[in-house]
C-alpha cells in the first residue's frame, strides 16, 4: 500500500478528537495545510467553534474518524484515550484500514505501549506523539512533537505532523519512548512553575515592585521559560485556565509513580506535587497552574494583584 506522502494529489482525511485549547489550534493548523478535517469534542460549543472556522463537526469520535487516514487524539489522559479508541462509538470502529492513530495525551509509557499493541492488532498504526508548546503554538502550527512509533506510522501521520509542528522529534520505532520524553518535560515544567510562583510571591512578601521583578529576572540567570510565560498571569491577576493545576496533579503523579517503580528519588517532584495537590484542595484545580502563586499568597498572608485569594474560573 502506498503512503500518503507518496500520493500528493490525494486529499488527506483527518479527525481531531478533543477541541480544547490545544486540539482546536491543532485542527485549525491541519485545515490550513489543506487536510480534510473533522473535529469532535464532548462539549458541543467546542465543535461549534471549529465549524465556525470552516471545519466539519461530528457527534461521536467514530463519526469524526469515518474513513480517516489520520486520527489525532488530544484528550487529557490515558483513560480518555482508551475510551476514544475502544469505547462505544470509538474511532477504531470507523478508521480507514491502515490509518494511524496519533496519541497526544500525556501518559505513563507502559500504558502507551499497551494501547499501541491493541491498536496495531486491529490493523491500524499507532504514533505515540505528546506535544509541547501551549495553545499559541498549537494555533500557529509550531508545536514541538515528541514522537515514537513504526516507520509506517510516521509516514502515514506526516501530513498532520508537518501541519501542527515547528519541531518534530522522531525518538524511536516503538510507542512509549515519546511518552517518556514528555514525562521528563513535565517533571521540569511542573517544578519550574512551582519555583516561579514561589519566587514571585516571595518578592511580593518583600514589598518589591513585581513588574520590575519580572523585568529583572527575565533578563537574568534565574529566568526560566515557565517564569517568563506564567508570571504575567500573576501580574495581571488573571487565572483563567490555559493549563490547569489538575494537569500537574496528574502528570507529576505519573512521574512519581514511574520513579517509585525504578527506586529513583524525585524529591523536587514530590515537593511540587504537594503544592499542586494543596491548590486543588483549595478549590483551584480547574484554574490556571499559575494559581500556585495564589496558594503561596494565602499561606503567607501576601497580597498579589487581582483576586489572589479566590478561585477563578
Amino acid at each position: 500500500m502506498s503512503s500518503l506522502s507518496e500520493a500528493p494529489g490525494r486529499t488527506v482525511v483527518a479527525a481531531v478528537i478533543g477541541l480544547g485549547s490545544m486540539g482546536l489550534g491543532m485542527a485549525r493548523s491541519m485545515k490550513r495545510a489543506g487536510l480534510d478535517v473533522t473535529g469532535y469534542d464532548i462539549a458541543p460549543t467546542a465543535v461549534d467553534r471549529f465549524i465556525a472556522d470552516g471545519g466539519r463537526g461530528a457527534a461521536t469520535p467514530a463519526n469524526a474518524a469515518k474513513d480517516a487516514d489520520i486520527v489525532v487524539s488530544v484528550v487529557v489522559n490515558s483513560a480518555q484515550t482508551e475510551a476514544v479508541l475502544f469505547g462505544a462509538g470509538g474511532v477504531t470502529e470507523t478508521m480507514r484500514p491502515g490509518a494511524v492513530f496519533v496519541s497526544s495525551a500525556t501518559m505513563d509509557p507502559a500504558v502507551a505501549r499497551d494501547l499501541s499493541q491493541r491498536v496495531e492488532a486491529l490493523g491500524f498504526h499507532y504514533l505515540d506523539a505528546p506535544v509541547s508548546g501551549g495553545a499559541a503554538k498549537a494555533e500557529s502550527g509550531e508545536l514541538t512533537i515528541m514522537a515514537s512509533g513504526s516507520p509506517r506510522a510516521f509516514d502515514t501521520a506526516r501530513p498532520a505532523l508537518h501541519a501542527m509542528a515547528g519541531k518534530i522529534y522522531e525518538l524511536g520505532d516503538a510507542a512509549g519512548t515519546g511518552a517518556a520524553f514528555k514525562m521528563i518535560n513535565q517533571l521540569l515544567a511542573g517544578v519550574h512553575i512551582a519555583a516561579a510562583c514561589e519566587a514571585i510571591t516571595f518578592a511580593a512578601k518583600q514589598g518589591l515592585d513585581l513588574d520590575k521583578v519580572y523585568e529583572v529576572i527575565t533578563a537574568s540567570a534565574g529566568n526560566s521559560w515557565m517564569f517568563e510565560n506564567r508570571i504575567p498571569h500573576v501580574l495581571a491577576g488573571n487565572y483563567a485556565p490555559l493549563s490547569t493545576i489538575e494537569i500537574f496533579v496528574k502528570d507529576l503523579g505519573i512521574v512519581q509513580d514511574m520513579a517509585r517503580s525504578e527506586r529513583y528519588p524525585v524529591p523536587l517532584v514530590a515537593a511540587a506535587l504537594q503544592m499542586y495537590l494543596a491548590a486543588s484542595g483549595a478549590g483551584m484545580g480547574r484554574d490556571d497552574d499559575s494559581s500556585l502563586a495564589r496558594l503561596y499568597a494565602q499561606l503567607s498572608g501576601t497580597q498579589l494583584p487581582g483576586l489572589s485569594g479566590k478561585p477563578q474560573s
